[in-house]
């Protein structure tokens, strides 16, 4: 079996492309290792060297599917047709291995053919590679050979994957092996005999005996089978029932190997990424992918391609059924001639229009509104026609957000004169692909100009090389594709070590959602350190997120580097790192301590996951003498007070000093902070105002909203939430304000007096919205599912869908808030005076 990726295509104003792949023509068979990867089995001519069985494709995903026979028997396609090419694979590690030991011995005589050192360098971890897979082939093919219903093989696919480090270390050396083996071939004769045949074993039941092969062919292997175990662990997940033991750990297994991919370079095989010019130099592609570019005032999807020495940008031309597809290019700029414009520098440059928060929290609930919709069609057998209809209408919305969602200004200048500004809505992104231009500029690189027809040939080479097939939107991805994590990361970053000389340091975190990677967490500064401990937990809300990444900043306090455009970050990164987000190892109630390393730099860290469900219960406090977890009139009643004093005191603080912070309420406070400042209050404790003062505002706030949280029973009551739902979908102005209004009344007087007493802060934050960026409907976003929640019976029935969180319900919760926040004045006397004229029942 061969494997390639098909998957629709879309062009740059997000249009649905015809498929037009012609007959015979060429598939590059690399992975796509954009976030909707989506593999499909092809059967194709063998024309691989690995000679894999084939495997049958006719009745895949049909009705069929279902027999358990059937599902079991291609299981055991996959599995002989991989056991096969490992057989192969290991044969070729034997022959890569066999002059190892007479070239070591002849190393310490007076006449070496390879140094140690060489020796060391071209063969690097080839034992171990293949030490760890004929261990694997082993324990694999007596199941093979004795295949039932009942053989596991998931933790050997899963101890596979966990030995991947050495693929790592692997690659990472891969070029200077080359490098070397080519110099040591070129200087020496009796080496340049022994790299060119290598005699590679045939497998068991094969007519041939040997086969000969060049040893850069064979030191080539390891990377092309990482791709070959990927693909075939997606496939065996495809033929696994979800209820199987072997599905958690292939899945597992699968995770770890995608992560590992995505981390590799992606300029190891010049074979694979090389465009020769006509001049015969190789012109290799580096890296690509889709980036927003601000062009005369507006925004467009482009495909970026990077090679050795260009920089390319391109949209996919509209192309007729049956034609192949193409790329338009927009523009150009050699590397020799490229420039990263500073802060100052960029004052020409277009400034950046900014969609309204509020906007894009909109779009995300309409999708999750979709998304609910498109479960609920097929889990009712609906007709397909009405799903296509959804998922454009979804591919649509989506499409919106990933082009107006970026807000991070990457700027390009071509010496020549003109610049470029791409948006991109994260910084790690950022940073890889000024990282990864820097690196080539260190080459000498001549100016050229490309002639009509090199542009069009360097264009036309780029749907061949592409490595991102696909827009990242998660309606590209497969009905199979594990939908991402749904719910509360609470993550500490406990410290960093291995800078080599003091500064000002500091941590974000990025999760992905809907496609793309936004920043959720900052810690504090730690001053002019080599050894950073920070020890902050933050609680990130995750919205169908499958990685978490670090980024470690060195602080700039230079005022001239500070740029006017708020977006503009000039802080330096000193190192950054991405983990997969594995369900299984953060879905336990215990922290999981894990290590990213970055650039000689280590930043450790702790996790563990709440899903959605779990957030949503509410458990009393059993002691009744504290504040959090009692009901609202206990300590009302306790404190002989109207509003409890916590919320009094938060407030106070907030519009004291907090009510200019950007993103006041949305931003996560430390949770240590936020739990000692719970505690205090708990405790009554004289010291509250002290601490209080001292605190970092964004705690304060923090605490605020865990007070609501961690009620009994939400603030507007269990008692009460479906008729919320129900006035709040009222069409008519007057019916809605009159039951508004008498719903308010209903309530009991503690829980309306501390309503509008919030109510009323919360319009004072939002009157700073020029510069706390928090309008009223980001606050209502953050405190509509605090306040209003449904009971636990009720989101039981609710909750079919983690992915649920943001459809109907929390959409309906954030509008009546809003409603509220909008509605001029109310107070409490005149609500209590008009109950006479508003006695409708609700």
């Amino acid at each position: 079996a061969d494997f390639n990726y098909g998957a629709d295509e879309f062009d740059a104003e997000g249009n649905e492309e015809p498929k037009a792949l012609p007959e015979g023509s060429e598939t590059m068979p690399y992975i796509d290792e954009s976030p909707t990867m989506s593999p499909q089995l092809s059967a194709r001519s063998q024309e691989s060297g690995d000679g894999v069985s084939p495997t049958p494709t006719d009745g895949l995903g049909t009705g069929g599917e279902r027999d358990a026979g059937k599902g079991l028997e291609m299981r055991k396609l996959v599995l002989s047709g991989f056991l096969a090419s490992e057989e192969i694979y290991i044969n070729q590690l034997e022959a890569l291995l066999l002059p190892m030991k007479p070239l070591k011995a002849t190393a310490t005589t007076s006449q070496p053919v390879l140094t140690l050192q060489q020796i060391e360098t071209i063969f690097y971890k080839i034992q171990d590679i293949y030490e760890i897979h004929k261990e694997f082939y082993d324990s694999l093919c007596p199941k093979v050979q004795q295949w039932d219903s009942n053989v596991t093989m998931g933790h050997l696919f899963q101890k596979l994957a966990s030995q991947l480090g050495v693929y790592k270390a692997f690659v990472d050396n891969y070029k200077i092996a080359l490098e070397t083996a080519e110099k040591c071939s070129h200087s020496n004769y009796q080496f340049q005999k022994i790299s060119e045949e290598l005699k590679v074993k045939g497998p068991k039941d094969s007519k041939e005996s040997h086969t000969s092969v060049t040893m850069e062919a064979l030191l080539y292997k390891p990377i092309d089978r990482v791709t070959r175990s990927t693909l075939v662990l997606h496939d065996l997940l495809k033929h696994t029932p979800a209820d199987h033991p072997d599905y958690p750990l292939l899945q597992d297994a699968l995770r770890i190997s995608q992560n590992f991919l995505s981390s590799i370079n992606e300029d190891i095989d010049p074979r694979r990424t090389a465009v020769t010019t006509p001049k015969g130099e190789t012109r290799q592609l580096i890296k690509d992918g889709f980036l927003v570019e601000l062009s005369e005032g507006s925004r467009k999807l482009r495909h970026v391609f990077l090679f050795t020495d260009v920089l390319l940008c391109a949209k996919l031309k509209k192309t007729a059924v049956g034609k192949h597809q193409q790329y338009d290019c927009k523009w150009y700029v050699p590397l020799a001639d490229l420039v990263f414009p500073s802060p100052e520098e960029s004052e020409h440059c277009p400034q950046v229009h900014v969609i309204p928060d509020h906007e894009l929290e909109d779009m995300k609930m309409k999708i999750s509104a979709i998304k609910s919709e498109v479960q609920k069609e097929k889990a009712n057998k609906g007709q397909s026609r009405a799903i296509e209809r959804l998922k454009k209408k979804m591919f649509e919305n989506e499409f919106w957000l990933l082009l107006n969602s970026p807000a991070i200004p990457f700027r390009i200048h071509n010496r020549n004169g003109k610049s470029y500004l791409f948006l991109l809505s994260s910084d790690y992104e950022r940073s890889e692909w000024r990282e990864a231009i820097q690196k080539l500029q260190k080459k000498d690189l001549q100016a050229f100009v490309l002639s009509s027809v090199e542009l069009q040939v360097l264009t036309g080479s780029c749907f061949k090389l592409r490595t991102v097939h696909n827009i990242p939107v998660t309606s590209n991805k497969d009905d199979d594709e594990s939908p991402g994590l749904y719910g509360f990361l609470h993550v500490i970053v406990h410290s960093a070590k291995g800078f080599k000389q003091s500064a000002n340091l500091y941590c974000t975190l990025e999760v992905d959602s809907f496609g793309y990677f936004v920043s959720k967490a900052k810690t504090r500064v730690f001053r002019d350190t080599t050894e950073p401990q920070w020890n902050e937990e933050f609680e990130i809300e995750l919205e169908g997120s499958q990685s978490l990444r670090i980024l470690c900043y060195e602080k700039c306090y230079d005022k001239t580097k500070l740029n006017k455009d708020n977006n503009e970050i000039v802080d330096k990164i000193m190192g950054k790192g991405q983990i997969q987000l594995d369900p299984q190892a953060v879905q336990t109630k215990n922290w999981h301590m894990d290590v990213i390393e970055m650039n000689g730099i280590k930043v450790e860290f702790s996790m563990k996951f709440t899903s959605r469900d779990m957030s949503l219960k509410r458990t009393p406090s059993k002691k009744q003498t504290g504040v959090f977890g009692v009901k609202i009139s206990v300590v009302t009643k306790r404190e002989r007070s109207k509003v409890p004093y916590i919320v009094r005191q938060c407030v106070e603080e907030v519009e004291k000093r907090g009510i200019e912070e950007v993103g006041i309420y949305r931003i996560s406070g430390v949770a240590t902070d936020i739990q000692a400042l719970k505690a205090v209050f708990d405790a009554n404790n004289k010291d509250i105002l002290v601490m209080l003062s001292d605190m970092d505002i964004n705690a304060i706030a923090g605490t605020l909203k865990l007070y609501f949280r961690e009620l009994p029973e939400p603030l507007l009551t269990d008692r009460l939430y479906p008729a919320f739902m129900e006035g709040i979908a009222l069409s008519d102005p007057a019916a809605k304000e009159n039951c508004m209004m008498h719903l308010l009344r209903s309530l009991p007087d503690p829980n309306l007096i501390t309503f509008l007493f919030l109510l009323e802060h919360l319009k004072r934050v939002a009157e700073k919205e020029p510069i706390n960026k928090m309008s009223l409907h980001n606050l209502a976003t953050v405190f509509g599912p605090t306040l209003l929640r449904p009971s636990e019976g009720e989101s039981k029935a609710h909750l079919t869908l983690a992915s649920d969180i943001w459809s109907h319900d929390v959409m309906a919760q954030v509008q009546v808030l809003l409603y509220y926040l909008q509605h001029p004045p109310i107070s409490f006397t005149e609500l209590k005076r008009n109950t006479l004229y508003f006695s409708t029942d609700v």
